[in-house]
C-alpha cells in the first residue's frame, strides 16, 4: 500500500471519528441542556466523545506523517459530510434538502480555501514570544465571542474553531521543533508550546459542546470554517506561508470563502431537529420525546349525575363531584 493511500485511509477514518464525536456531543447536550462543565465531566457519554476526538486527532497526525497537507487537510472537511446524515439517522429523520445543499456548499468552499492555502511540508516554527503573543490574542478573541448575547451557538462555534485552529498551528510548531535533530527533544520551547496546545484544544472541545446545544449542522460548519481560517492567518502572518497560484489563487480563496459562508447561512436557517421541526412545533405534535407547545389544558371537571327527587320523600343527592386539579405544563422527558 502506497504512502498516499495510507494517508487517504487515515484521513477518512479520522473524519468519521470527528463526526461521531460531534454527534455524540450534540445528543448529550440535547438530553442535558442545563448541565454545566462539572456535570459533563461526570458523564460517561461525554468522555466517550472525548475519546473519539482524541482518536481522530491521532489519526490525523498519522495521516500527516504519510501525506502532505494539500492531501490531508481537505479530507478533514469530510467531517461535515459524515456528521449531518449521521446525526439525522440517530434522530430518526431524513436529511433535508437544505442540509444537503448547505453541506455541499460549505465543503466546496472549504476545499477551495484549503487547496489555495496548502504548501510544502513545514520547516519553520513560532518562536516563544510569537507563541505567547498568539495565545494572548486568541484568548481575548475567544472571550469576546463567548460573552452572553444573541446567537450563542454560532459564536461559541466560532470560538471553538479559532481555538482548534490555533491549537493546530501550535501543534505544528511542537512537531517540527521536537523532530528537529539539531536541538533537544524536550526543550523549554517545546514544553511551553505543548502546554498552550493542551489548553486551546480543551477549550475548543468545551466550546463546541455548548455550541451544539442549538443543533449540529450550522455550528459544525462554523467550526470547520473557522479552524482553517485561524490556522491560515497564523501561517501567512508569522510562518511566511503564501496562497498558491498568485492572483488567481487569491481570487479562488475569496470565492471559496464566500461559497463556504453561503453554505453556513443555509445550514443556519435549518431549524434544530431538522426541516420537520417547524411543522411539528406549530401543531404541537411530533415523535415521542418531543415537547408540546404551551401548558397542558386542565381536564374538565366531573360533575356527576343530578340529584334524584322522589315525591313525598327527601331529596337524594347524587355522588359528590370530584375536584378538578389543574395540571402544570406537560412535558416528556427524553430518554
Amino acid at each position: 500500500m502506497s504512502a498516499a493511500l495510507v494517508a487517504v485511509v487515515l484521513s477518512l477514518v479520522s473524519a468519521v471519528a470527528y463526526a461521531a464525536a460531534a454527534v455524540a456531543q450534540e445528543r448529550l447536550a440535547a438530553r442535558r441542556p442545563g448541565t454545566g462543565v462539572l456535570g459533563m465531566l461526570g458523564s460517561g457519554a461525554w468522555w466517550w466523545s472525548v475519546a473519539l476526538n482524541a482518536s481522530a486527532a491521532l489519526l490525523h497526525v498519522g495521516a500527516l506523517k504519510y501525506g502532505p497537507l494539500t492531501l490531508v487537510q481537505p479530507l478533514g472537511a469530510l467531517t461535515l459530510v459524515a456528521a449531518v446524515p449521521m446525526g439525522a439517522r440517530l434522530a430518526g429523520r431524513r436529511v433535508g434538502a437544505a442540509e444537503w445543499r448547505g453541506t455541499a456548499l460549505t465543503l466546496l468552499g472549504l476545499g477551495a480555501l484549503l487547496v489555495t492555502a496548502s504548501g510544502p511540508a513545514p520547516d519553520d516554527v513560532l518562536s516563544t514570544p510569537e507563541a505567547l503573543a498568539v495565545a494572548g490574542v486568541t484568548a481575548v478573541l475567544i472571550g469576546a465571542l463567548a460573552r452572553p448575547g444573541a446567537r450563542p451557538g454560532l459564536r461559541h462555534a466560532s470560538a471553538s474553531g479559532v481555538a482548534s485552529g490555533v491549537a493546530s498551528a501550535l501543534t505544528q510548531t511542537v512537531t517540527v521543533a521536537a523532530t528537529d535533530r539539531t536541538g533537544p527533544l524536550l526543550s523549554a520551547q517545546v514544553i511551553g508550546v505543548a502546554v498552550l496546545v493542551a489548553a486551546f484544544a480543551a477549550g475548543g472541545l468545551l466550546l463546541s459542546q455548548t455550541a451544539y446545544r442549538g443543533g449540529l449542522g450550522a455550528p459544525l460548519a462554523v467550526v470547520t470554517l473557522a479552524n482553517p481560517v485561524a490556522a491560515a492567518v497564523i501561517g501567512v502572518a508569522l510562518l511566511g506561508e503564501r496562497l498558491r497560484g498568485g492572483p488567481a489563487g487569491v481570487l479562488l480563496a475569496v470565492a471559496g470563502g464566500a461559497l463556504a459562508a453561503w453554505g453556513v447561512l443555509v445550514l443556519t436557517r435549518v431549524p434544530p431537529g431538522g426541516p420537520a421541526a417547524s411543522g411539528t412545533a406549530a401543531s404541537g405534535t411530533g415523535p415521542a420525546g418531543s415537547r408540546p407547545v404551551g401548558p397542558a389544558a386542565p381536564p374538565p371537571a366531573v360533575t356527576g349525575p343530578a340529584p334524584v327527587t322522589v315525591p313525598g320523600s327527601v331529596t337524594v343527592p347524587g355522588p359528590r363531584p370530584q375536584e378538578s386539579r389543574p395540571l402544570g405544563p406537560g412535558h416528556l422527558t427524553p430518554l
